[in-house]
């Protein structure tokens, strides 16, 4: 059975990459537009890994991940952050949160894939 990946990501370029990076692998994806639609996808399905974003309108990536966090089911769901930033605060900021890994933008597909079967495995 393959398992399911959930896509928080405000620019549609980058839902429509990870959507076919991820189906391509194999994996079910499952997409939402801010933290605020992440928690809301998050009430209908059960994703094996989560992939976010951190600046987006609504809700940001740290709310986000909190949110996800909060919510028994998915205290233990890997959460990788895929943004543009990379400071060392910030990334100890979304561990803080939740976060299990932190990718930087652009991604290159081998290492998603890699990281995501990694933390899915």
């Amino acid at each position: 059975m393959s398992k399911t990946i959930l896509t928080v990501d405000d620019s549609r370029m980058i839902r429509e990459m990870l959507l076919i990076v991820l189906q391509e692998a194999g994996f079910n994806v499952v997409q939402a537009e801010d933290g605020q639609d992440g928690l809301e996808a998050l009430r209908r399905s059960s994703p094996d890994v989560i992939i976010t974003d951190i600046n987006m309108p609504r809700l940001d990536g740290y709310g986000f991940i909190e949110g996800v966090r909060q919510d028994q089911r998915h205290r233990a769901t890997p959460i990788l952050v895929l943004s543009t930033e990379s400071s060392p605060e910030k990334k100890q900021r979304a561990r803080e949160a939740g976060a299990t890994g932190w990718i930087v933008k652009p991604f290159k597909a081998d290492t998603l894939l890699d990281v995501v079967r990694r933390v899915s495995a």
